[in-house]
């Protein structure tokens, strides 16, 4: 199968194109590079679906003296068994990276390599067992995620689909943070809270926004749909739908540019915006 980098357009969300794409760069790469022939046949050709193979990397990441491979393996099997919300999920997320990122050139890349697209998958391990009520079991999810890749995301976030985490370094979602659908955020993000007020307290963040590096959004505040937050911004108060906020403290300085910002992740401002 040739596929040009245009991810959605091509497979869609359907399981069986993705996956057999999948198995198609995963056997030329070992074609390629013979020495990562046991990595890519251990994550990738030994399994029957994503599901699977998603379960293993769960498992061999977070795999510690505290808790075995086995175990976590149990637990992501159960899960994707459970609801195909997760698959799904997982396939409108790693379509998300090949399409947004210029680096990601096959799928294989962001599942065997990339710490944004496997936290991610790890937090929805996390929520998963936090709405199952087995909250501390989430937790240890949390602790690992944020050890083996500095993402620290509280598994009682929400977070929608599609949604990419370029670099992923220093992330951090807070407990009831919400995160929308087809967003793109980079590294050294914060939606955080702003004191130690209980109750909702974290950022809601709205479908095709992107946050560029760096920025740091506080408090129980909205940002509106196919907003653009400028890199190394603290935003403090809402943020209306389609706009660009820049500064600290932020501030509205134009519209967002486009229509779907997450999707063009264009983050250069402007002269004209600062006037």
């Amino acid at each position: 199968m040739n596929m040009q980098h245009d991810g959605k357009n091509a497979l869609g969300l359907d399981r069986d194109a993705v996956w057999s794409q999948v198995r198609d760069e995963a056997s030329a790469a070992v074609r390629d590079e013979p020495l990562l022939g046991a990595l890519i046949h251990a994550g990738l050709l030994h399994h029957h679906s994503l599901e699977a193979a998603l379960a293993y990397r769960f498992s061999l990441k977070l795999a510690s003296g505290e808790m075995s491979e086995q175990i976590l393996r149990e637990i992501a099997d159960q899960a994707y068994a459970g609801t195909s919300a997760l698959g799904d999920a997982a396939r409108a997320d790693l379509l998300a990276v090949y399409d947004r990122d210029p680096a990601t050139h096959r799928l294989i890349q962001p599942i065997l390599f990339f710490k944004g697209f496997q936290a991610l998958q790890a937090y929805r391990m996390g929520h998963w067992l936090w709405q199952q009520g087995r909250k501390d079991m989430a937790y240890f999810v949390q602790m690992r995620c944020s050890e083996c890749f500095g993402v620290d995301i509280h598994p009682a976030a929400t977070i929608g689909t599609g949604v990419m985490i370029d670099h992923a370094h220093s992330i951090v979602i807070g407990e009831t943070a919400s995160v929308g659908n087809d967003v793109s955020m980079l590294h050294s993000v914060t939606l955080g809270g702003t004191g130690k007020e209980d109750g909702d307290r974290h950022p809601k963040i709205g479908d095709g926004v992107m946050i560029g590096a760096g920025a740091k959004v506080l408090g129980n505040i909205r940002i509106g749909h196919h907003s653009r937050i400028a890199a190394g911004s603290v935003v403090l108060h809402d943020v209306p739908c389609c706009k660009t906020v820049a500064g600290v403290p932020a501030r509205v300085i134009g519209d967002a540019g486009c229509p779907e910002p997450s999707q063009s992740m264009n983050q250069l401002l402007g002269i004209e915006d600062y006037i």
